[in-house]
């Protein structure tokens, strides 16, 4: 798969959010009115979102993009999300009542960015069949942790009249096979209406910022990843630079131990973005 190469478009300074508002206006009644999965529609598929840093809320394609993909699906009963930013072991699970505060695991931006709610139904009945499936008694659930912005910010482009119950479950360690295991203890709530979303970034360098010629690395790196996985740290091209560090790769292979076939893989967004390759994934 190429990835398909684009000038970074700046970010506005003024109004943050302002793209996520004219989202709102516009797409809330579909959101509302999308049908809701039924067993005759077959497992939901599994993903992987490169989720973005909380200002690419105000990127309006970045946004449609997310929102075109998740309308695409029938509507989940259920999301189960796998963020780069909760690493905890053993496996965990975050709060699941209604409303649950959002977990603002970010600094340096506009203050507005930690205002925007985005509170989610009960969850309480997923995070029950949770605690069946992780295999742990009992899995221990953060009362104080809700979705963190690596969970929240695409779902709000995905879902957002915030209308699916959502559980976000922690990585237990970055590696390979314990993720590629914690897929497959999902991968039965395919065949119940529950959408499993694993959501890092395909690269994730910030070295690109201040040395565009290094976006050569982010893109080679890109364009190999969905083809060979598991030993992506001592074969893949310009690793070093595309993941310095591993947490933003590897929700990709919980998302391919949820599938039924790996090798389904297909792109379903592939532009760059600030030298940074913005691939999300569907798997079946």
């Amino acid at each position: 798969m190429t990835a398909k190469s684009s000038l970074a478009r700046p970010f506005p300074s003024q109004a943050p959010a302002a793209a996520y508002d004219d989202l709102l206006a516009r797409v809330l009644p579909q959101a509302r009115e999308q049908r809701v999965w039924n067993p005759s529609d077959g497992p939901l598929p599994s993903l992987f979102v490169s989720h973005g840093a909380p200002f690419t809320l105000d990127d309006p394609r970045w946004l449609g993009d997310l929102f075109d993909w998740a309308c695409s699906m029938p509507k989940p009963r259920a999301v189960v999300v796998i963020s780069a930013h909760w690493e905890r072991a053993p496996v965990a699970i975050s709060r699941a009542e209604a409303g649950t505060p959002l977990h603002y695991d970010f600094s340096g931006f506009h203050p507005r960015y930690k205002t925007l709610p985005y509170a989610t139904p009960d969850a309480t009945d997923l995070a029950r069949r949770l605690t069946g499936l992780l295999g742990r008694t009992p899995v221990h659930a953060f009362a104080d942790r809700g979705l963190d912005h690596g969970a929240f910010i695409p779902l709000m482009a995905m879902y957002p009249a915030a209308d699916v119950p959502v559980v976000q479950v922690s990585m237990p360690s970055l590696d390979t096979g314990a993720l590629l295991e914690l897929g497959a203890r999902l991968r039965p709530l395919r065949e119940e209406g529950v959408l499993v979303l694993g959501s890092g970034f395909m690269t994730h360098s910030f070295a690109v910022f201040h040395r565009p010629e290094l976006a050569a690395d982010t893109t080679a790196f890109d364009e190999w990843a969905v083809d060979a996985l598991a030993d992506y740290r001592t074969k893949a091209p310009g690793v070093a630079v595309a993941h310095p560090t591993a947490e933003h790769f590897v929700p990709l292979l919980l998302a391919v131990g949820a599938a039924d076939e790996p090798a389904s893989a297909v792109s379903a967004i592939d532009h760059m973005v600030l030298g940074n390759s913005t691939r999300s994934v569907q798997l079946t």
